[in-house]
């Protein structure tokens, strides 16, 4: 077997290290991809929530503020099947 291969990690440690790559501050264009929302609905949700950072002409949006925000317009399911969190009721 190679020895180049690295040993495999608990996922645990893998969602950590994911977690410090994730970018706190987004700009416009890369939170409209990432959120899939348009850039007047984005500028208004973010003013909302307060995770709007201007620095020199360069506007930020701060991705944990936003997330937060973001989380009070979640709906559950509704019907006879529904899913929560993957457990069927």
């Amino acid at each position: 077997m190679d020895k180049n291969y690295k040993p495999i990690t608990s996922m645990k440690e893998v969602s950590e290290q994911l977690r410090k790559l994730r970018r706190q501050y987004l700009r416009y264009q890369q939170a409209e991809i990432i959120y899939s929302i348009f850039h007047k609905k984005l500028f208004e949700l973010a003013s909302d929530a307060g995770a709007i950072y201007r620095i020199d002409g360069t506007v930020l949006i701060n991705r944990d503020i936003f997330d937060v925000y973001l989380e009070q317009f979640h709906e559950l399911a509704t019907g006879k099947d529904k899913v929560v969190y993957g457990i069927c009721t």
